[in-house]
């Protein structure tokens, strides 16, 4: 089986994040959010692989190229306009004639694709939508089902009086290549609103997949820090911490990941849950605690930095303060500056 992920957002969400750096790259535990995805693919036996991209693509071709490195085929689709999440599946339609998986590329899951895929087939469906339980279903797609776990209705963004389940679409689906004669080619088109609902009134066989497993949507700086705490605290089954990372003379607390070639001060102080990427400086009596820090960043002497996402190639100064924010790459913030708790800080800033 073939699988489309769609990776082609702009990731407004993730702002200012992702104005450098396309979502589908972010680093997760210091390895590409993408790279987990295809490996789980390909531990599925899914190896032939189509990407739909069109923002920032080149990081993402460049790093991936043909799969073979990670065991898989890839085949890259461009959108000149962004496209939607079936006008995206319609552009790959050459490469799709049997039943396919499609991803959405924000999300984390440790959904069974096996089970899911012997499911669809078993039942004769013409789509299969996994489903995951939320404490607040009326900010996603609600779907209710039969005892059979066949689809009887679509609710977007429903009111608090509308629920009647938290199971919401999960954001993988398992489908037949004849749903892509409803998409009309080159035109914004979406699954969920405007090929699902109209289909499941056709009383096409639509059938849920629900499942409880791990599964996070990484489309908001929270969410993404929420996922990296998550894997070093082993709620998903796709990454284990490995022992290690003990730093003679500095005060550290578990869980922390450090990435290579770093220089971290013997009196530095560092509490997780924490990572930080590769070629990063962490000097005297700086403190770090509970952040996601990507790579060749410098934190000076007495620095305190806490429940904050600092990007690629930053410079905190002497002594500033940085709580619960969220900072791009290339910021210089001068010694002793206070930033307020809750910025953003777009990339190229100087501070102070």
């Amino acid at each position: 089986m073939k699988a489309v992920i769609l990776v082609g957002g702009f990731g407004t969400r993730l702002k200012p994040l992702s104005i450098n750096t396309p979502k589908a790259m972010m680093p997760v535990i210091n390895v590409p959010f993408l790279e987990y995805v295809i490996r789980r693919l390909a531990s599925h036996n899914i190896t032939h692989i189509v990407l739909t991209i069109s923002h920032l693509a080149e990081p993402i071709e460049s790093y991936l190229g043909n799969g073979s490195r990670f065991g898989v085929n890839i085949t890259y689709t461009v959108e000149d306009t962004a496209l939607g999440t079936a006008g995206a599946v319609k552009n790959a339609e050459q490469y799709l004639d049997e039943s396919f998986l499609v991803l959405n590329g924000d999300i984390f899951t440790d959904l069974d694709l096996t089970a899911m895929i012997a499911a669809h087939t078993k039942r004769g469906a013409m789509i299969t939508i996994a489903l995951t339980p939320v404490d607040d279903p009326t900010q996603y797609g609600l779907i209710d089902t039969d005892d059979k776990n066949r689809i009887t209705r679509f609710l977007e963004k429903p009111g608090l009086d509308q629920v009647t389940t938290n199971m919401i679409n999960a954001g993988t689906y398992v489908l037949e290549p004849e749903v892509l004669s409803d998409i009309p080619k080159q035109t914004k088109f979406s699954f969920e609103h405007q090929v699902f609902p109209p289909l499941l009134e056709r009383g096409e066989p639509i059938y849920a997949y629900p499942s409880s497993c791990y599964w996070i949507d990484i489309g908001t700086p929270q969410k993404y820090q929420q996922l990296n705490r998550d894997l070093l605290s082993g709620k998903s089954n796709q990454y284990t911490l490995k022992p290690g990372n003990s730093l003679p003379g500095a005060d550290i607390s578990q869980p922390l990941v450090i990435g290579e070639n770093c220089n971290i001060s013997n009196h530095a102080r560092l509490y997780g849950p924490l990572v930080v990427g590769s070629g990063c400086v962490i000097a005297s009596n700086a403190v770090i605690e509970d952040c996601v820090i990507w790579s060749d960043v410098k934190i000076e002497d007495e620095a305190v930095v806490e429940h904050s996402i600092i990007a690629n190639k930053c410079h905190i100064g002497n002594s500033c303060f940085i709580s619960n924010s969220v900072i791009a790459d290339n910021v210089n913030i001068a010694d002793g500056y206070r930033l307020e708790p809750g910025s953003k800080i777009a990339p190229d800033s100087q501070l102070g």
